[in-house]
């Protein structure tokens, strides 16, 4: 393997600073203290050495010496493979640890990413789509309670189920949606003071930061 490069915009408007998903490879990196630099790509233009990296114009994506990869869920699996700070080497471990971080991305973020949208947008609530996604997200976050109520992290020691989850979780919270759920913002908050996180999320706001 060779030297760990995590490319990400060069700059993005103020409201998705925090939450853009260079975040948690940058958390997951931190967390396995592996060695990295952050190289930018616009966000204003987006050309075909981009769309040659991430097909859907999107970030991040890493490159690991000759490889490269994109989507945010991919890279965290590629680097638990790299570190045991992040996912276990046997095989139960890792399975558990595996169908969390999909369950994070099929079973929660298909909903809460919507549902996000939809209160940046300010759409009203009485909508058919708001009702729709309100209930849905609820019903999740229901099932997500009685999982969290139980545990502190979901597969065993912390992993990058956590960063996925917790960060799809993050994004509900950060419109007060997980006010009638307490294990699951108790969660968020265990996950979001960890020193790799809070350097993460520094890391990020000042990158964007200097562009301005």
């Amino acid at each position: 393997m060779g030297e760990l490069v995590l490319t990400t915009y060069d700059w993005v408007p103020d409201m998705p600073r925090g939450f853009v998903r260079d975040l948690r490879v940058r958390w997951a990196l931190e967390e396995a203290g592996l060695p990295y630099r952050v190289a930018s790509t616009p966000f204003q233009e987006r050309g075909p050495g981009h769309f040659a990296h991430q097909p859907f114009g999107q970030v991040p994506w890493l490159t690991d010496g000759d490889l490269s990869i994109f989507e945010s869920g991919a890279i965290l699996l590629h680097l638990g493979g790299r570190s045991e700070a992040l996912m276990p080497a046997d095989p139960r471990g890792r399975s558990k640890v595996l169908e969390w971080v999909v369950a994070a991305l099929n079973s929660v973020e298909m909903v809460s990413v919507p549902w996000a949208v939809l209160m940046f947008s300010g759409e009203p609530e009485a909508t058919p789509a708001w009702t729709f996604l309100d209930g849905w997200l609820k019903a999740r976050l229901k099932h997500m309670e009685a999982v969290l109520g139980e545990r502190e992290w979901l597969a065993g020691a912390f992993s990058v189920a956590d960063i996925v989850m917790a960060d799809a979780l993050r994004l509900v919270d950060r419109f007060d949606g997980l006010a009638g759920h307490p294990a699951c913002r108790a969660y968020v908050a265990r996950a979001t003071a960890r020193p790799a996180f809070v350097k993460a999320h520094a890391d990020q706001l000042a990158h964007f930061a200097a562009a301005d």
